[in-house]
């Protein structure tokens, strides 16, 4: 690609341009952008956890005790008292063996796919998974089969058409763009009739979804299955963890590259998440908030007929087709003070834009009340010119 200025005006042209937005306030629900306050429907701190004093008062002891760096990586000198306790506390949350520590989930994802695939192997994946289950096949140099979405029997088949190579499934739990959830048991059913290992990544689902928050797997987890979760979203704070048997937990200490070759996570940040674990432990309620807030704004945006689907988690997409009709809603929303950001290819397939509503427990129905009002203002002048264009071709 030699013509970097004339690509950048092509995306400009298609409304695919991306640009970012700087915060100079807190992560809360209504921080200050671009040096304007907005009630904010777009970010993964689900559970309202981020500014949580606890948290920030653990992560400020930690660091005047053991200083911010970890200094190096977790096999050489980087692995701290506070990572340790850390996994062992989310092995015990998660109701598995072991978990193993990674800066990102990306990162995480990278290395437990890489870790159990390669050369010989294949990877059967969601087609809306995240891009970092795509990328870690790609890298490990598997042969990468994708089917449909939530398509368990299109699954099946591809399995059992290509017996006798080592498989492995990788699956979204709480799919990022459409709030869609995975259908965890017929996984694992299947994974276990055609020998294969399964790889949830419930980096949406951890904290938020199951009766103690332990995500899309809670009371299902099985030997063969690892779960990957991050600690940026209903955690609050940054990082990510992988959680399965003790054998392959081990086998990716080994062999994952992206844990090996890379620095610790800061202690401080390991205990800030120690913290978030206690408090997503003892207030069950943050949970429940979420979720009735959710029904909430489903009921309301049913009432007022917009373009949502059937997503019951806290991703609540509002589909608009077009790219152009996407930036062009969430500019009015900005108009009127709310911060929902347009999601256009290639994040979604062509046609299939929208805005990523994201909710969070310290919401209020006010807030949804004023951004169920605006949206359904906002799409008026669309709807009626689809009626008068819908009634002049009859």
């Amino acid at each position: 690609m030699d013509d970097l200025p004339t690509e950048l005006e092509r995306l400009q042209a298609g409304h695919l341009l991306r640009t970012r937005r700087v915060r100079s306030s807190a992560q809360e629900i209504e921080p200050v952008i671009d040096g304007k306050k907005v009630l904010s429907f777009c970010s993964n701190d689900y559970l309202g956890l981020a500014s949580h004093p606890r948290i920030t008062e653990r992560l400020v002891r930690t660091a005047s005790e053991s200083g911010v760096g970890s200094g190096a990586s977790h096999l050489i000198t980087g692995h701290h008292t506070s990572h340790h306790a850390l996994e062992e506390e989310l092995a015990e949350f998660m109701g598995c063996e072991r978990a193993l520590l990674f800066s990102t989930g990306y990162m995480a994802n990278l290395g437990v796919v890489g870790a159990f695939a390669g050369r010989t192997s294949v990877v059967f994946e969601d087609r809306l998974n995240h891009a970092s289950l795509i990328d870690a096949a790609v890298l490990a140099r598997a042969r990468l089969k994708r089917y449909r979405h939530l398509d368990t029997e299109e699954l099946q088949q591809k399995l059992e058409a290509v017996s006798g190579h080592p498989g492995l499934i990788a699956s979204d739990g709480v799919f990022s763009m459409d709030g869609t959830v995975c259908p965890v048991k017929r996984l694992q059913e299947i994974a276990r009739v055609c020998s294969a290992r399964l790889v949830i990544d419930d980096a949406h689902g951890i904290g938020v979804l199951g009766p103690h928050g332990k995500g899309c797997t809670e009371g299902r987890l099985e030997k063969d299955t690892l779960v990957v979760g991050t600690l940026g979203k209903a955690f609050g704070t940054f990082g990510a963890f992988v959680a399965g048997p003790g054998d392959s937990i081990e086998w990716c200490v080994q062999r994952a590259r992206s844990y090996a070759y890379t620095t610790a996570l800061p202690p401080p940040l390991a205990d800030a998440a120690r913290a978030a674990l206690q408090l997503i432990r003892e207030e069950p309620w943050r949970r429940e908030r979420l979720h009735a807030l959710v029904g909430y704004f489903r009921k309301c945006a049913a009432e007022q007929a917009l373009p949502v689907t059937a997503s019951v988690t806290p991703i609540q997409p509002v589909m608009t087709g077009s790219a152009d009709a996407a930036l062009r809603l969430s500019q009015t929303l900005h108009e009127h003070g709310i911060l929902v950001p347009a999601i256009r290819p290639p994040t979604v397939a062509r046609g299939q834009a929208r805005l990523r509503v994201t909710f969070s427990a310290m919401h209020t129905e006010t807030h949804i009340d004023r951004l169920v009002e605006t949206l359904a203002k906002a799409l008026q002048p669309a709807r009626t010119n689809h009626d008068e264009t819908s009634h002049s071709a009859t």
